[in-house]
C-alpha cells in the first residue's frame, strides 16, 4: 500500500468521525440556554398579557358598577306626572322614609355603607331599575320602586360583591370584586341664596331630615381589590392591595336630567 493512499484513506476516516462528547455537550449547553431564553420570554409575554386582561376586567367592572349606581340614583324623587303625583304623594311615608324622602343611607361603623334611592316609575318610561330592568306594568303602570345597594366584603375565597335590592327581594350581586362603598351626600345648608348650590358634603349618619329634602348630589367611592397585588412578576411593594373609583352624581330631581 502506498503512502499516498494511506494518507487518502486516513482523511476519510476523520471525515467521516462523528462528534466527540464535548462537542456535544456544548452543543446541549448552548441549546438549553437558548430554551430557557425562549421560555422566559414566554413568560414574560404571557403575563403581560394576562395583568393586561385582569387590568380590562377590573376597568369593566368597575365602569358598569357606577353605570348602574349613577342610572337609579339620577333618578331619584322621580314621577312620572307631576298633575297627577306631588313628591309626598309619589314617595309615601315607609320604614325608613319621610313622605317626599328619595334618599336614605346607613354609615354603619367598620362595615361598607349603604344608600337606598327611591322613585316612581311610568309604563315605558326608561327609568332604570337597579337589577336592569324596567317598569313593565300595564298602562298606566305607576310603579313605586326602592333600590338598596351595599357591599359585601370579601370572605376567605370568595370575592366582595356590590349587591342591589329591589323593593325588599334577595341581593342580586352587580360586580364581584368590590371591597367597599363609601357614600357623601351633597346638601345645601346655607339659604342666604336661593338655589340648589351644594355647598356640604355630609355621611348618612351626619343627616337630618331637612338635609334629606336638599339633597342635590351624591359622592361615590367604590373600592376594588387590585388583581395585581400579589402576583408572579409585579414588583414588590408596588402594587397596591386595592383600587378606589370616585364619581359624583347630580340628583335629577334638583339638577334637571343628566346622562
Amino acid at each position: 500500500m502506498t503512502s499516498r493512499h494511506s494518507t487518502t484513506i486516513r482523511r476519510i476516516g476523520r471525515a467521516q468521525r462523528g462528534f466527540t462528547l464535548v462537542e456535544l455537550m456544548i452543543t446541549v449547553a448552548i441549546a438549553l440556554f437558548l430554551l430557557g431564553g425562549l421560555v422566559t420570554i414566554l413568560q414574560n409575554v404571557r403575563g403581560a398579557y394576562n395583568s393586561q386582561q385582569a387590568l380590562a376586567q377590573l376597568s369593566d367592572q368597575q365602569r358598569f358598577a357606577m353605570t348602574v349606581l349613577t342610572d337609579v340614583i339620577q333618578a331619584g324623587g322621580y314621577f312620572p306626572d307631576p298633575v297627577v303625583w306631588q313628591p309626598t304623594t309619589a314617595l309615601p311615608l315607609a320604614a325608613g322614609y319621610a313622605a317626599g324622602q328619595a334618599f336614605t343611607g346607613t354609615h354603619p361603623a367598620g362595615a361598607p355603607d349603604s344608600i337606598g334611592v327611591r322613585y316612581r316609575t311610568g309604563n315605558g318610561d326608561g327609568v332604570i331599575l337597579c337589577d336592569g330592568s324596567s317598569n313593565i306594568a300595564p298602562p298606566p303602570g305607576s310603579q313605586l320602586y326602592t333600590n338598596v345597594f351595599t357591599v359585601v366584603p370579601p370572605a376567605g375565597n370568595v370575592p366582595g360583591q356590590l349587591t342591589c335590592s329591589l323593593n325588599g327581594a334577595a341581593a342580586v350581586v352587580l360586580v364581584n370584586g368590590v371591597q367597599n362603598l363609601l357614600v357623601y351626600y351633597g346638601v345645601k345648608r346655607d339659604f342666604t341664596t336661593n338655589d340648589y348650590n351644594v355647598d356640604t358634603y355630609l355621611r348618612a349618619d351626619q343627616m337630618s331630615a331637612n338635609d334629606w329634602s336638599n339633597l342635590s348630589s351624591v359622592r361615590l367611592i367604590l373600592t376594588f381589590t387590585n388583581p395585581l397585588f400579589g402576583q408572579p412578576g409585579q414588583p414588590p411593594g408596588q402594587q397596591p392591595a386595592t383600587i378606589t373609583f370616585e364619581r359624583v352624581v347630580e340628583v335629577m330631581a334638583r339638577a334637571g336630567p343628566h346622562t
